[in-house]
């Protein structure tokens, strides 16, 4: 039978137990350090090679509504800015805004190789599609925005124009760093929506959703939904109900990929059960 070391030892055994403890995390704290460094330096590099395009990309963005614009009345859309340094720093905005979509694959794949060490392999496995569908769905919100909710915007605001009016004209010149501010929020307000399938799929792998509490809660998703779509979009009918219709989509698309899920689970137990 063991007997307790004697008093005077017991505080060198504490201190050797808190020194073992404290370097496994000195480690982590180590490794998440050097990647933070690593994704600083992607988005850096990347928004320093965005920003010596980004005349090209400002125009990029300006396309689809200056088109339609010009279609409705008749002349070309003029982008003004009111400070001498406003374009300058919009263009910063907008190389930063690029930067975080170039830089994301390397971004993704340093928190990947952060916590891949602490998953079991069927959890890395499980892990791979959310890196994947994430930005694709993001770029298919912000692609929603480009080739349809811009166009309608630009339709819906120049239609406020007075231009043949009796005593005065008023006529829409935007800034440039409002109009930019409007795009990126709403590409990254649609991006986000877009994401539903990925957060509820995830949250059901953990068990924390259930397809059939999705079910029940299809009401009040609704209301959440057609709250979102009158929150961003112009005050019309048509443009809520676009936006609001694919999100509900991705809203039963999640529903039926946690029935997925849960179904494979099932298996998986009756397969281990059977064992």
């Amino acid at each position: 039978m063991s007997q307790a070391p004697p008093k005077d030892e017991q505080p060198e055994i504490l201190d050797d137990e808190v020194e073992s403890s404290r370097a496994p995390l000195l480690d982590h704290l180590i490794e998440l350090r050097g990647r933070l460094i690593k994704m600083l330096l992607a988005l850096g590099v990347a928004t320093i090679g965005a920003f010596f395009f980004a005349d090209l990309i400002y125009n990029l963005l300006v396309a689809p509504f200056a088109s339609v614009a010009e279609d409705v009345r008749g002349s070309k859309l003029e982008f003004i800015f009111t400070a001498p340094m406003e374009f300058f720093f919009a263009k910063l905005k907008l190389a930063l805004f690029a930067g975080v979509f170039l830089a994301f694959p390397a971004i993704a794949w340093q928190i990947y190789a952060f916590v891949a060490p602490g998953l079991y392999k069927s959890e890395r496995g499980a892990f791979w599609p959310y890196l994947v569908f994430a930005p694709i769905l993001f770029s298919l919100g912000a692609a929603f925005v480009y080739f349809i909710m811009l166009p309608m915007l630009a339709r819906f605001t120049i239609s406020m124009e007075q231009v043949d009016a009796a005593q005065t004209t008023i006529k829409m010149m935007p800034r440039v760093g409002d109009y930019l501010s409007l795009v990126m929020a709403l590409m990254l307000a649609f991006g986000i929506s877009f994401q539903l399938p990925v957060i509820l799929t995830l949250l059901g792998k953990i068990g924390l959703v259930s397809s059939s509490g999705l079910g029940k809660g299809r009401k009040y998703a609704i209301v959440g939904i057609l709250a979102f779509a009158a929150l961003f979009t112009p005050p019309d009918a048509i443009s809520q109900l676009l936006l609001a219709a694919p999100v509900y989509l991705l809203y039963e698309i999640s529903i039926f990929c946690v029935r997925m899920i849960e179904r494979n689970a099932e298996k998986a137990e009756a397969a281990a059960a059977a064992e």
